[in-house]
């Protein structure tokens, strides 16, 4: 069920702006996500978009977050989810990403998975980790120094796990 307020739906063609508003700021900072820091709006909107269900969250008619769903692997793991979350900074704190992941658990039971993995969620990214440990998740594996953070160096990743 969604936090009071918080509208989760699909995303759609004419949300690219609002997606990438958020996904800049994150993708320039580089403290939280592997991507490259000079990605280019289009590669990073493919990126987001490319054989994923990409949703967005909405509070006061604004579109304030964004995640992805997918399967993890092929073949034999494909019942365990995957997903990819940001939120726009000026939403943070007020239930934005408690919605999305609320949502995404809910959507990938409905979807027939079994599980849901997270492959590389960023140890001083400490918000994400309290928010996805809350929804029930656990860490299963712990890679040191596999994320290089452009101001602390090199930090451990999380691969963060719930049965569904």
């Amino acid at each position: 069920m969604p936090e009071c307020g918080v509208l989760i739906r699909p995303a759609r063609p004419d949300d690219d702006d609002a997606i990438w508003s958020i996904l800049e700021p994150v993708i320039r900072a580089g403290e939280t996500w592997a991507l490259p820091r000079d990605m280019s709006r289009e590669q990073a909107l493919a990126f987001w978009h490319d054989g994923k269900d990409v949703l967005v969250a909405e509070l006061d008619d604004c579109v304030v977050g964004t995640y992805f769903i997918r399967a993890n692997q092929m073949g034999g793991g494909r019942h365990v989810a995957n997903g990819g979350y940001m939120t726009a900074s000026q939403a943070q704190g007020r239930g934005v990403a408690r919605a999305m992941a609320a949502d995404s658990l809910a959507r990938a039971r409905a979807g027939g998975f079994r599980a849901m993995q997270f492959n590389f969620v960023v140890s001083t990214n400490t918000r994400a980790v309290r928010t996805w440990q809350a929804a029930g998740f656990d860490v299963a594996a712990q890679l040191p120094g596999a994320f290089e953070h452009p101001t602390l160096g090199f930090v451990d990743v999380y691969v963060m796990y719930q049965t569904l």
